[in-house]
């Protein structure tokens, strides 16, 4: 019996580990989600390029990056972060949401 723990101890506590590590990244890219929707609204309001950039990171995981960027009537704002843990264990997490300028909204053309 002793041995059969000595090996499943162990993986139990690797099979955890993995569970929180996903977690983490889980709650990581949903945060990315919601600050570059942040970020978007703040942009499609007109509001200034540094206010949409701090909005974006107030909502943004540690550390993450924000970009902004505008094409013709649509701005775009794209949110990346550095996965939690080490970094062997690397994917990508962030997201990019486009929304369209508000002063273009009923302009016909």
């Amino acid at each position: 019996m002793t041995a059969e723990a000595a090996v499943a101890l162990p993986v139990l506590v690797l099979f955890t580990m993995a569970l929180v590590w996903a977690l983490l990244a889980a709650c990581a890219q949903i945060q990315c989600v919601d600050a570059a929707r942040v970020g978007a609204r703040a942009a499609a309001r007109q509001d200034p390029p540094d206010a949409v950039v701090a909005a974006a990171r107030r909502a943004a995981p540690d550390g993450a990056r924000v970009g902004v960027s505008r094409e013709g009537d649509l701005v775009r704002v794209t949110v990346t972060a550095d996965p939690p843990g080490p970094d062997a264990l690397s994917i990508d997490l962030g997201h990019e949401v486009v929304a369209l300028a508000e002063e273009t909204v009923g302009v016909t053309g």
